[in-house]
């Protein structure tokens, strides 16, 4: 199953979506920027502040679009001006007086950004009156105590900078035109912020390299297969973590993907896992837009969570900023290293859980089945019968065989049940993907896998003698995901059965829990035959 293919409806009114989405980036700040000072924007809706953010990080990282309110969350990149470096953060429209409640969150999300800033761009549209929302933010502002820039947008012609004096009456010292879209007086403006950001402490970190001994002893001995902790740990060290794919890299941090349909608890979840309000949470389904990331430190490994769009079908999605969320939830997939699949378990697995699931599996993502609202199929009255719907409790093992059953592909992904809501079994979220990112960079060497060869009775497989082929021997060409190089008799696709088989067979053996495995054939005598 091809998740890619069964998640869009017709394409041809996707392709300017599509493209745009192929210019825009899913960068987020690294773990050693969060010492940096911070830069906040800020402003109502639709005047261009995450245009703005684009065009200071060098990246299409936040949605930008004719409708107003696309930014609901913070966006968090990375700048760099004239040998300087600092964090900056793209917050919502802000809209003070509005009570309902997605704009009430988005508002106290931007006081969020707001409060832990050290510097603070104000954007507004040069080239329309000043609204109330503008007034009302500015009073906040002033009030705050911190230095705060007022970024005159959409100043594109030099004729129209004159118009920016007009905009002092807010109050601000500080008033720089700028365009965002052509990049017109953006270095007057970092040159203010900058001069009064606070210099950042470096701090020199001495690279870790790989020595002869430890390439010696991989070599001969293989990797240790058991859950057990790194030799690093039992000898006391801190070193960094090694890990191996076409040559050593130093893993700083696992990328988690939290996807699934709308509204089945993502950003609920990446709340409880941050221990932060991070995403607005609304029972309004298709809430997040952006996708929201959050770096959280435990037992010396950095896992970036990354909240994003509920997936929906094509047909289902009519805004151009809900199609473009979808297609960059699926990019953030891509970028990351393992994915949460977020199941509601009052719904069940629906075909569209099936088919976003197919995308992670296909995109060699490692794959962790979360049931979340487990609470609402347990949680009884007094008749013994279930609050939320009257039916009797759900049995768990019952429950278990449902989902694998509907999502036999994904049979090699540990499958957790939790409540996000009340932050039950949280615990095992951490633990799990921790152990499936170990898994994915697993490494076998070519003699233990020739040795497991041997052992194989590959007669067991059910595949048409057309389509058997003769395996000379095998080695692991890659990490993340485990990818196999077979030598074989035939160059020819090797049959999904053939595939399933040997896959299975590799699992017993050697694990890679919650991973995809992929196969490439090379035939022995490809060149004779041709």
């Amino acid at each position: 199953m091809d998740g890619r293919e069964q998640i869009g409806g017709d394409f041809d009114d996707w392709r300017d979506v599509e493209l745009l989405a192929s210019q825009m980036g899913t960068e987020t700040a690294s773990v050693d920027a969060r010492d940096l000072p911070l830069i906040a924007v800020c402003g109502r809706p639709n005047v261009g502040k995450s245009t703005l953010f684009n065009r200071l990080t060098g990246s299409r990282r936040s949605i930008v679009g004719d409708e107003p309110g696309i930014t609901r969350d913070r966006i968090y990149g990375e700048i760099e001006w004239m040998g300087r470096a600092a964090r900056i953060v793209d917050t919502g429209g802000v809209v003070p007086d509005d009570e309902a409640l997605i704009p009430a969150e988005i508002f106290r999300q931007a006081q969020v950004a707001l409060e832990e800033a050290n510097a603070i761009v104000m954007v507004v549209d040069g080239r329309t009156e000043l609204a109330s929302p503008d007034l009302e933010l500015a009073r906040l502002l002033l009030r705050g105590g911190k230095p705060v820039f007022l970024a005159v947008n959409k100043m594109d012609t030099e004729a129209m900078q004159v118009q920016a004096e007009n905009f002092r009456r807010l109050g601000f010292r500080n008033v720089v035109p700028i365009s965002a879209e052509h990049g017109s007086g953006i270095g007057d403006l970092l040159d203010e912020v900058f001069d009064v950001l606070p210099e950042p402490v470096e701090v020199v970190e001495e690279p870790v390299m790989l020595t002869e001994n430890d390439e010696a002893e991989e070599d001969a001995d293989g990797p240790d297969f058991s859950p057990a902790v790194s030799a690093d740990v039992v000898a006391g060290t801190t070193r960094a973590r090694r890990l191996r794919s076409h040559g050593e890299f130093d893993q700083k941090e696992t990328k988690v993907a939290i996807i699934g349909r709308p509204n089945v608890g993502e950003s609920t979840l990446l709340n409880v896992l941050t221990g932060k309000e991070r995403a607005i949470v609304s029972p309004i389904a298709g809430t997040t837009r952006d996708a929201v990331d959050e770096v959280v430190e435990r037992g010396g490994h950095a896992f970036r969570f990354v909240d994003t769009a509920g997936i929906r079908r094509k047909g289902k999605t009519k805004l151009m900023a809900e199609k473009l969320s979808v297609i960059m939830a699926r990019k953030h997939l891509e970028a990351a290293d393992v994915s949460l699949l977020i199941i509601d378990a009052a719904e069940g697995v629906a075909a569209l859980d099936a088919n976003i699931g197919g995308y992670a599996h296909e995109s060699g993502r490692s794959v962790i089945i979360v049931i979340n609202k487990w609470d609402l199929m347990t949680r009884t009255g007094k008749d013994g019968m279930r609050l939320f719907d009257g039916k009797p409790p759900a049995d768990q093992k019952q429950y278990e065989q449902d989902v694998r059953d509907k999502l036999k592909y994904l049979d090699y992904a540990p499958l957790l049940f939790i409540s996000a809501a009340d932050g039950k079994n949280i615990e095992s979220v951490f633990k799990k993907v921790e152990l499936v990112s170990r898994e994915r960079r697993k490494r076998v060497t070519t003699g233990q896998m020739n040795k497991f060869l041997e052992k194989v009775d590959f007669q067991r497989a059910s595949v048409p003698m057309n389509k058997r082929v003769r395996i000379y021997y095998m080695t692991q060409a890659a990490v993340a995901p485990p990818t196999f190089v077979l030598f074989t008799d035939k160059d020819i696709k090797m049959h999904f059965s053939f595939e399933r088989f040997l896959g299975n067979q590799i699992r017993e053996n050697f694990g890679f829990i919650g991973s995809p495995i992929w196969f490439k054939i090379k035939a022995r005598n490809k060149k004779k035959q041709e």
